[in-house]
């Protein structure tokens, strides 16, 4: 157990003293250091040497005083080794040369041995979690099924991710096909970090947001819940987040796949997601991420807005502090800094403490 086990604590819906905070893309751009880090390497290069992925995934534990690590690596990764041809240029986003479009495309996809292929990412677990020594937990994670989908057939970033969609419009059965396929990869993937010294693990559903609710229902939420299933049934014990951006609409459904926690994007209220799902599970979120270009004096009110909508804590809630999204790479550290100092010390009075260890 770390000896900082507040994110453990608040996603099963155990007593805390306070509300822990992460930060999505905590290890990135923003860091002078990472930038250090990279200025000697290319991006996959950095994913793939566990001495260097556990160097910059400690960096915002060391500099930012976050109450836990996530890995650094890339949720593309599995696509790739599935078989695909990934390249990653940082000035262009994510690209796959040859995307999947067709069913002959689907079945060459290989469903690997995650050990094997995925290795390096569970090296980098393993060294993380030495050099962490305990002192906060390590968060593993995957991209959902549909978002991977959404890039293996795009090929690359989309706005509307046209040829995606017309995937599941008009050859909705090949989609199911590479979905499953997607899932079982996912699945094994998230049960590796875990064997590898994962205290938690995060699904991320980035585009869920270009899905109708109809829409995401039969072609995310389904494969979202097998993998939450997976890890369940042979890591009950484990917490799992699931972060699908823009699926407010079906928070309900999200907190039915037997998650612990949901994240929030920053366009749902807390306070309403909280009344909403009735501390069923934990809660993650949600402060814009543009929130922190501003002062460190507004970057305070506008957090101390959402410790409020969520409001005290009762015996059965869970609040992670977070952000709605990935932090900006242009961010000034010292913003993100005052927003960990601000949160550990403004969240103690919604922690009643009756319910607090002590």
């Amino acid at each position: 157990m770390p000896q900082n086990d507040l994110l453990l604590r608040a996603l099963r819906r155990e007593p805390c003293e306070r509300t822990p905070i992460w930060v999505m893309r905590q290890a990135g751009r923003y860091l002078p250091q990472y930038r250090e880090v990279r200025r000697k390497t290319d991006f996959l290069t950095l994913c793939k040497t566990p001495e260097l992925a556990a160097e910059v995934t400690l960096q915002p534990v060391d500099l930012m005083g976050v109450d836990a690590a996530i890995i650094f690596s890339d949720i593309l990764v599995v696509p790739e080794a599935m078989g695909m041809t990934l390249e990653l240029i940082e000035s262009k986003g994510p690209n796959f040369p040859s995307p999947v479009r067709t069913r002959a495309d689907i079945d060459r996809l290989i469903t690997p041995d995650v050990s094997e292929r995925l290795r390096f990412v569970e090296n980098a677990l393993r060294l993380t979690k030495r050099e962490l020594k305990g002192r906060v937990p390590l968060i593993g994670f995957s991209g959902a099924a549909w978002t991977l989908f959404a890039y293996a057939v795009e090929g690359k970033g989309s706005k509307e991710f046209r040829h995606a969609k017309e995937m599941i419009f008009s050859r909705p059965k090949d989609a199911h096909v590479l979905l499953s396929k997607l899932t079982k990869v996912v699945s094994d993937y998230l049960l590796l970090q875990i064997e590898a010294g994962a205290d938690a693990v995060q699904i991320f559903d980035t585009w869920a947001s270009v899905l109708s609710e109809d829409d995401f229902k039969e072609f995310s939420l389904p494969y979202i819940s097998e993998a939450v299933r997976a890890v369940k049934s042979k890591y009950p014990k484990v917490p799992v987040i699931v972060f699908a951006k823009g699926a407010n609409q079906v928070l309900g459904e999200i907190a039915e796949t037997g998650c612990d926690a949901v994240g929030l994007d920053w366009t749902m209220d807390i306070g309403k997601a909280r009344w909403q799902l009735s501390d069923r599970v934990a809660l993650q979120g949600n402060l814009d991420p543009t929130v922190l270009y501003a002062s460190p004096e507004r970057i305070r009110e506008e957090a101390a807005k959402i410790l409020s909508k969520f409001g005290k804590h009762s015996e059965r809630s869970g609040h992670v502090f977070n952000l709605g999204h990935g932090i900006l790479p242009d961010v000034d550290p010292e913003h993100l800094k005052a927003l960990v100092g601000f949160i550990k010390s403004e969240s103690l009075k919604y922690h009643p403490s009756v319910f607090s260890p002590n």
